[in-house]
């Protein structure tokens, strides 16, 4: 998979308006997104009252010890799979994927 790939879902992603994901699809989108640009997890893991953050942390870090390049290819595969068609979508018309 070509990083152009990745760099289309994530500006996708970044700027769609059409769908609305679920909290659990958003942590999916930030697992592989974290993993792809940054590695392993390199942040201690926040206080069992920070849900939101704790959530995330917990997330990405379950992808330890994966590649950059399966993160990567993970990310637009499962964009592909909750938006088939999203490469011909009208781009004035993407989702707001703002975590929480």
């Amino acid at each position: 998979m070509s990083d152009d790939s990745f760099d289309e879902a994530v500006k996708f992603i970044s700027e769609t308006t059409c769908m609305k994901a679920s909290d659990e699809q958003k942590l999916t989108f930030y697992k592989y997104y974290k993993q792809a640009t940054v590695g392993d997890c390199n942040t201690p893991k926040p206080g069992m009252l920070d849900f939101k953050n704790k959530a995330k942390w917990e997330s990405w870090n379950s992808m330890r010890g994966t590649s950059k390049e399966e993160a990567r290819r993970a990310y637009v595969d499962f964009l592909n799979k909750i938006q088939p068609n999203w490469r011909n979508m009208n781009k004035s018309i993407w989702i707001d994927m703002k975590l929480y």
